[in-house]
């Protein structure tokens, strides 16, 4: 195992900001290493971790604004700094602080995550693609919005109308907003028990530990879209995606079916997983079955 961090300079910083990663394995070997792009944004890697199960030379990395990687605070609110564009950046900035940007390599993307490795994969950077793994993710906010709608319908009548009136209010710090919330995160984050496992604890503390880039690009929950995610899609440019790909979800999963039809419907080298019995942290709820989908997957 080595940790580092990779230097990384972003326009409008006064000083580089640091990416922390973690490479489990061997990068030399003849194995195709496999990097692994957390959710959130700002989960970090460590809810992941499961995926150290995998037999192949495995790269973490904590995306900047948590985790180990640099804080940026003062940036809380701000969407044009807080993009898409500069995540993609921090991942090419990665793969060349450790040589893996022109050697063949494989992509997992959990959640955000997978959003984040199927934008990076329509462009010109993943020439080096040999394999793409999108887990538990979504092609759209709007198809994500028609599935976590249904889900919130089927809960308890009076959790929904806690919702509803947290988000009329937008006074999302209530005791009774946060009970409400661990109703649909019971039925659609995690099914492993007790709750939470430690892997869903880890990324829940990440988010109250410093919640900027969360906040600013997703919300106050993960039921409210209000930041500057809330139009994301990446439906057009899917077809440009060539090289095989696995795709995951679960039938309690948060990512419903209609939010990841569209990477089945527009990747010509697509296959999909659903998993029963799990939910949005599939590699915790089905561990076992997740990793050997993955692992036959690489092979």
């Amino acid at each position: 195992m080595t940790e580092g961090t990779a230097l990384f300079h972003v326009p409008g910083l006064a000083e580089p900001a640091r990416t922390w990663y973690k490479i489990i394995g061997d990068l030399h070997s003849k194995s195709t290493p496999l990097v692994i792009l957390h959710g959130g944004p700002g989960a970090c890697h460590d809810y992941l971790l499961p995926l150290t199960d995998l037999s192949v030379p495995l790269v973490f990395y904590d995306q900047i604004g948590n985790g180990k990687s640099t804080h940026l605070p003062e940036r809380n609110g701000d969407e044009d700094f807080w993009s898409v564009e500069l995540f993609k950046n921090e991942l090419n900035n990665l793969l060349k602080h450790l040589g893996l940007d022109s050697r063949p390599i494989d992509i997992y993307g959990h959640s955000w995550g997978g959003m984040l490795a199927a934008e990076w994969a329509v462009t010109q950077s993943s020439s080096n693609l040999r394999r793409l793994i999108i887990s538990n993710s979504l092609a759209s906010m709007d198809t994500w919005r028609i599935g976590i709608t249904s889900l919130r319908k089927q809960l308890p009548e009076d959790v929904q109308v806690v919702l509803d009136e947290a988000e009329k209010s937008q006074n999302f710090e209530t005791p009774e907003y946060a009970d409400a919330i661990e109703v649909f995160y019971k039925r659609h984050l995690s099914l492993a028990r007790p709750y939470p496992a430690p892997e869903v604890e880890a990324a829940l503390n990440w988010f109250e530990a410093d919640g900027t880039t969360y906040g600013t690009m997703y919300g106050p929950s993960e039921l409210s879209i209000t930041g500057s995610l809330r139009n994301w899609t990446i439906v057009p440019e899917l077809h440009k995606i060539k090289v095989p790909t696995l795709l995951i979800n679960a039938v309690n999963d948060e990512a419903q079916d209609v939010t990841m039809q569209p990477f089945a419907d527009n990747i010509e080298n697509s296959k999909w997983v659903k998993l029963d019995n799990a939910a949005h942290f599939s590699h915790v709820d089905q561990r076992e079955e997740y990793i050997r989908h993955i692992q036959d997957f690489l092979e």
